[in-house]
């Protein structure tokens, strides 16, 4: 068995870098090539067609059948140029991944020869198998019906040879099974409900925009070192493994040199995003060894997260092209940062102003503030809910870790902001508000140009950070869809501005103006933000948890409990009043939370089990032997003084048989704990037994790591964290 993994590590590391293989022409050349977007659209429909879906995008108008035939027809003939041959209604379930079931162009035409046939029908909805996919109980397994249908809203694409649709997902009889269809009826809650107010300040005003730009971080591994890690392969993470001398403490791996092996990957994701019109701009190396990630240019939130749902697909397939791969887990290798995926969530109106920056005057300023003490009393009010948002048994290892932001919500809004909030309670309500802007700082150099700092530093350790324009939600996992916490988020905003403008229009029709009325209405919410979400300190330290406890912020770390916040009274309220989700929907999601949390944990705690006894123990057992064996020859060839010439190996033996002694019985436990929880029917108990076997399971990996640091490495089963870590 060493010598297999040796054979393994020695393969891994000779890898060499694949050739890239780059379209003629610029990026800009080929950009949104596999795109059905307006360019094709305008090329391929014509003009009335053409008017007509963009009047469906643009407005929210449905398209007729006549229309979408014709829609139909032209997707069909452009794909057919690229090679599709099949298509399928692409959409995303509640597994965190993504789904598709691919039909052919090709029909048969009743005369033993066979045509290409797509029609609006067939564009419009699709029927695939709805009982095998998480649903809380929505659907037995009898009850296969399902529906998927087209969101025009996300440009079709071609994946490989298949044509794709972005689509919702739902049940026969209604609810919505999928990640898109709520997230589309927050966003548009959100819409309906900051377009009036905004019309306070502008009445031009007529749409209101979400936008997203997500960094979406990953691990890279050898695919020999995974094929040789059972753990990596099932579970996605390292359930045992002993920390390298050298990892990440002297920070040389952030923003260095990107390994040539892993450029020539990042090419090719680049390349093949730029043809599916995803912007990526960003690429670089993060903190941990192995560890990466890439950012593009924000875009309108629904779309930019098909887009990463997208790209998340192709680094996967064009990571194993360059023998890699690619590991959204968001903490992969113990004692070294995990991944998350950092949403830059912002608002911006069809007129062009960015509701979460600085205005150009006082009104300006004004309508800014307004959104800003909003968002914060949103998040205030539903910090439990919103934490509950990007909670999972992946998630549940990385928050609170290595720079990962604590498994506490609370906003920084930095030095500028603060003061400017103070400052506003402390002033008449007819006051205009000033905020400075970029300032000008000079180093001392001739030669280095001013820099401009920006009015808000960043603080790593919050989970909701101001960033002079925008909101950076920082505590989404990596593997996460970036549609569950936005969900939350959107639903909680869009509660908070309705509020917030009856107040408003009730102050205004007592006799008071604009703005009086509004800083009347936002002066009680400043004084509770501050006083309670706001936090611009050290988000890990003992002092703040203990303060978060008396503000009254929700501070629970149990994973499960964490989901009971979706079955308050409070965010039912939240969820029917926005219309986002029905109580049957709500209940059933919170049931796949369970079930999930359940299920990878449970997959984990045998892994780890089946693994102690299937692997280490023999590896500790052959050693013990190995040991013997010296102190019997010693005792043979030295008669006398044997006694003394064996202490050491002595010592390793009373040393690894109690490791031995300790891993079997901490895996029998595991496995009773497990067991024990399999048993349970409650989704809610079985969570919660599952955790508890979650604890076990840390126990019995403690004993593992302290036996890898005994055994002879040539005897060790698996590939250790300084071979996994380090790409060559």
């Amino acid at each position: 068995m060493g010598h297999l993994r040796f054979d393994v590590v020695q393969g891994a590391f000779k890898k060499k870098a694949i050739a890239v293989e780059t379209p003629d022409g610029k990026p800009s050349d080929f950009f949104g090539s596999l795109v059905f977007g307006r360019a094709n659209s305008k090329k391929y429909l014509d003009s009335q067609t053409y008017a007509r879906l963009v009047h469906c995008v643009d407005d929210g108008v449905p398209l007729d059948a006549a229309t979408a035939d014709k829609v139909a027809e032209g997707m069909k003939v452009w794909a057919l140029e690229h090679g599709a041959t099949h298509v399928t209604h692409w959409f995303q379930p509640l597994t965190e991944g993504t789904a598709e079931k691919h039909d052919a162009f090709l029909t048969p035409d009743g005369t033993g020869c066979v045509i290409e046939q797509f029609d609006g029908k067939s564009l419009v909805q699709q029927e695939p198998d709805a009982s095998s996919f998480p649903n809380g109980g929505i659907r037995a397994t009898f009850e296969a019906r399902g529906y998927t249908a087209w969101d025009p809203t996300s440009p079709v694409f071609i994946q490989d040879d298949t044509l794709c649709i972005p689509s919702v997902f739902i049940s026969y009889t209604g609810e919505a099974l999928d990640y898109k269809t709520p997230f589309k009826k927050a966003l548009k809650a959100l819409n309906d409900a900051a377009v009036p107010l905004c019309r306070l300040f502008d009445p031009k005003v007529q749409r209101v925009y979400s936008y997203l730009g997500w960094e979406q971080e990953y691990f890279l591994v050898d695919e020999d070192l995974f094929a040789a890690r059972p753990d990596l392969m099932l579970t996605g993470r390292t359930l045992m493994g002993h920390s390298s001398s050298k990892n990440q403490q002297l920070s040389d791996h952030y923003f260095g040199a990107i390994p040539s092996r892993v450029a020539a990957f990042m090419k090719d994701v680049e390349t093949a995003g730029y043809k599916l019109g995803i912007p990526l701009k960003t690429r670089h190396n993060e903190v941990a060894p192995n560890q990466f990630e890439m950012a593009p240019v924000y875009e309108e939130a629904n779309l930019a997260n098909d887009h990463n749902q997208m790209i998340m697909n192709v680094m996967t397939r064009i990571a194993r092209k360059h023998g890699f791969v690619v590991l959204f887990h968001e903490k992969p290798f113990e004692g070294i940062n995990g991944s998350g995926k950092h949403n830059n969530w912002s608002m911006g109106t069809d007129t062009g102003v960015q509701l979460l920056a600085p205005g150009k005057d006082a009104r300006g300023n004004l309508q800014f503030v307004t959104f800003f003490v909003n968002v914060l009393a949103a998040v205030q009010r539903h910090n439990g809910l919103l934490k509950a948002s990007v909670a999972s048994a992946s998630n549940a290892h990385r928050l609170g870790a290595h720079e990962a932001p604590p498994a506490i919500v609370s906003a920084f809004l930095g030095q500028t902001m603060t003061s400017v909030l103070r400052k506003l309670l402390e002033v008449p309500s007819d006051t205009p508000i000033t905020i400075s802007g970029k300032k000008g700082r000079g180093i001392g150099l001739v030669e280095i140009p001013e820099i401009f700092v920006d009015n808000t530093d960043r603080n790593r350790t919050s989970p909701f950070a101001f960033t002079g324009n925008r909101f950076e939600f920082r505590a989404v996992g990596s593997s996460a869809n970036c549609a569950g916490a936005l969900t939350v988020l959107s639903a909680a905003v869009a509660q908070q501005l309705k509020a917030f403008k009856a107040q408003v229009d009730q102050a205004i029709s007592k006799g008071s103006s604009l703005e009086t009325a509004v800083m009347d209405c936002l002066k009680p919410l400043i004084a509770s933000v501050l006083d309670t979400i706001s936090f611009d300190g050290n988000g890990y330290s003992e002092e703040w948890k203990a303060l978060a406890a008396r503000r009254g912020l929700d501070t629970e770390t149990s994973v499960p409990k964490m989901f009971c916040q979706f079955t308050t009274p409070e965010t039912e309220d939240l969820f029917t009043q926005t219309g986002i989700y029905n109580l049957k929907e709500l209940e059933a999601r919170n049931e796949v939370k369970w079930e999930t949390y359940s299920t990878k944990v449970l997959i984990e705690a045998r892994m780890a089990a089946r693994m102690a006894l299937n692997h280490i123990l023999p590896a500790g057992v052959e050693y013990q032997k190995r040991l013997l064996q010296d102190v019997d020859l010693l005792r043979q060839n030295f008669p006398n003084t044997w006694q003394g010439l064996s202490d050491t190996q002595i010592t390793l033996i009373r040393e690894s048989s109690a490791l031995i002694a300790e891993i079997k019985g901490r895996a029998d436990a595991l496995n009773a704990a497990r067991e024990s929880a399999e048993a349970l029917d409650d989704a809610c108990q079985k969570a919660l037994a599952a955790e508890k076997a979650a604890g076990d399971l840390r126990l019995l990996r403690e004993s593992i790591d302290k036996l890898e640091e005994l055994t002879d490495n040539d005897l060790w089963p698996l590939p250790k964290y300084r071979e996994l870590l380090f790409i060559n």
